[in-house]
């Protein structure tokens, strides 16, 4: 399927909906499948997630086609339990809203295809959801966040940084020129063969890495930080992860060990390389809100760093974000770790505040595509790196 041929800016002129009703949500992007029916205050009503990570660290990482097989066996019963112990009926949604971009193709397909016939069937109107504006507003759920605001958006899939003006009306600052930051953590531990360490063989290789580092000295190895010479707010994490990948080829030879054996510091490199994540991280976010400030884009009352995805869970990485955030005056707003993955509930959230404001929301007989890559609103990234902030000083010293 190609670009979406149905607009999801306006409403269409055929559906009627309820502005102060449920929304059930939807979300089959990447590896989980995920399912939530709330109201329009943002009461969870109930909520399914069934999670493929087990599966795919066995296979050393996604495989779209075993992704999609997994997601078509469980989203029937992933929403069948989201409704059943919301105690909703399908005749009393307002709406379901689905994620249709971006993601895997074949993920994606798997969520609208449902979608498209449950609202066919039920007569509902469908809301398709930008998945990384999903995740951008789920603080509002929350807390009463107003707008504008600066959001950081880390994960597996993705990293940028954007300025939300609006439910649907986004700044884009800065964003990943190759790979995601969650990815280069999970390739590190898979080259690391943390599955086999005693703590990590049922974790993810992000989170592994996070829980080695703990009992590392990040002091042991020296990563250089990416895009030292450029003065913009995009991301890179391709070259750090071969700096860590010859260094591991090094410390093997050292130890006389193949690939495949864990090695005696792995702890260390583990804390190495979740610094020099952080370090980037900090740095591109400081730049982007000092771009913001010297652009009168940041109320001076209040002005908010909001930061979510899979990545945002890292404690470490919050505490760099916290020292950034109290030297230019911004409050730090995360999520709670279980909403900065991939749920339902941000997919429906999104349905409901759309809802509200009457945008986006189509008829159940429109025609509606997936779109596995979408850019995040506008982009003014070009403009960022014309300003060439160079950031003062800044220790990040964490305090374990």
């Amino acid at each position: 399927m190609g670009a979406a041929n149905a607009s999801i800016s306006s409403v269409s002129s055929d559906c009627s909906f309820d502005k102060t009703g449920l929304v059930l949500g939807i979300e089959t992007s990447c590896d989980e499948t995920g399912a939530a029916v709330m109201d329009e205050t943002g009461v969870i009503l109930g909520e399914s997630l069934h999670s493929q990570k087990e599966v795919h660290l066995k296979t050393g990482g996604i495989i779209p086609t075993i992704a999609q097989q997994l997601h078509r066996e469980n989203i029937g019963r992933v929403v069948q339990e989201a409704m059943e112990r919301s105690s909703i009926s399908p005749s009393q949604l307002s709406a379901v809203a689905t994620t249709v971009k971006p993601g895997l193709a074949l993920c994606l397909g798997i969520g609208l295809d449902f979608s498209l016939s449950f609202v066919k069937k039920h007569q509902k109107p469908f809301i398709p959801i930008h998945h990384m504006e999903a995740h951008a507003l789920t603080v509002r759920m929350l807390q009463p966040v107003v707008f504008p605001f600066l959001v950081l958006l880390v994960s597996g899939g993705h990293s940028l940084l954007a300025l939300a003006r609006g439910i649907d009306d986004f700044l884009l600052l800065g964003q990943t020129l190759d790979e995601a930051p969650g990815d280069a953590m999970d390739k590190v531990a898979r080259r690391l063969s943390l599955i086999k360490h005693p703590k990590c063989s049922t974790i993810s290789g992000g989170q592994a890495i996070e829980l080695l580092a703990q009992d590392g000295d990040r002091l042991k190895f020296h990563f250089r930080p990416p895009m030292g010479a450029h003065y913009d707010c995009n991301f890179s994490f391709a070259g750090l992860r071969n700096q860590v990948k010859m260094t591991i080829q090094k410390k093997e030879a050292e130890e006389g060990v193949e690939p495949g054996t864990l090695l005696s510091c792995v702890n260390d490199i583990a804390a190495a390389m979740q610094h020099t994540v952080a370090f980037h991280i900090a740095k591109r976010t400081h730049r982007a809100i000092l771009f913001c400030k010297a652009q009168g884009l940041l109320p001076s009352f209040n002005p908010t760093l909001v930061v979510s995805g899979g990545v945002a869970s890292n404690q470490y990485i919050r505490k760099t974000l916290k020292i950034v955030t109290d030297a230019t005056g911004l409050d730090l707003l995360c999520p709670p770790s279980k909403l900065c993955t991939d749920n339902g509930v941000m997919i429906a959230w999104n349905g409901v505040e759309r809802l509200r404001e009457g945008k986006g929301i189509l008829s159940y007989t429109d025609v509606v595509h997936y779109e596995p890559k979408a850019p995040l609103g506008v982009d003014i990234t070009a403009e960022v790196e014309a300003a060439a902030i160079k950031l003062p000083p800044l220790k990040l010293k964490i305090m374990d």
